[in-house]
């Protein structure tokens, strides 16, 4: 059985949510970002000497398998696709390359424009956000958003099939609904947003986030 070290309140949901869609169990410690630790006694975090043994980046999440530790949220949903099978799962090698393709368009794409929305709009303390950042944000979604709007026209991008594809790049499609006029232009995004978060699975693992303290 897998670790993995995360709360729900960072990237650790992603793989949590992989594995709640496979129907895999797993083993779950929570581990908290140092800096919403606070230094509280007890509570293990990204720099507690405990878990750096085992992800000495500090990273959030990290992933043990046996001898194989991971500790890049999207490379370990890749390996739970791969571990478990299943229709999640790449049928074949083709879409090994197409599960491939689109994680990497999301972390190269999408996430470093839409986290400056989460954060300017929700995270950052209000005193440090920017709208400046939120509008060049948005500026530079239209692209990619656009491409990703015409890969839905099944409405999966892989396989015409909700896959860990669907998961890796709705993870971070996700920041974007603090701007949800981002969405607008891109219809079938937002239409395949809302069916990924209908899911029984997200609604399992946000239901837990939700109850998880928030320090």
């Amino acid at each position: 059985m897998l670790t993995i070290y995360g709360v729900y309140r960072s990237r650790a949901l992603r793989n949590i949510w992989l594995l709640e869609e496979m129907g895999e169990p797993f083993h779950h410690v929570p581990v908290i970002q140092n800096f919403r630790a606070g230094g509280a006694a007890g509570v293990m975090h990204s720099r507690s000497p405990e878990f750096l043994a085992i992800s000495p980046n500090g990273g959030i999440p990290a992933m043990q398998d046996g001898a194989l530790v991971l500790s890049e949220s999207l490379a370990i949903n890749l390996h739970i696709a791969r571990r478990y099978g299943g229709p999640l799962a790449a049928a074949d090698l083709a879409e090994e390359g197409l599960i491939a393709q689109w994680t990497l368009f999301g972390a190269t794409e999408i996430e470093p424009r839409s986290i400056q929305i989460l954060y300017n709009r929700v995270q950052l303390p209000p005193e440090q956000r920017s709208e400046a950042k939120v509008a060049e944000a948005i500026a530079a979604l239209r692209t990619p958003l656009a491409a990703l709007d015409a890969a839905l026209a099944t409405g999966f991008l892989v396989g015409n099939r909700f896959t860990v594809a669907d998961i890796n790049v709705a993870e971070v499609v996700r920041y974007v609904l603090p701007a949800p006029e981002v969405l607008e232009a891109a219809p079938r995004v937002k239409a395949w947003l809302a069916a990924c978060h209908a899911r029984p699975a997200w609604k399992k693992i946000m239901a837990r986030r939700e109850a998880e303290p928030a320090l």
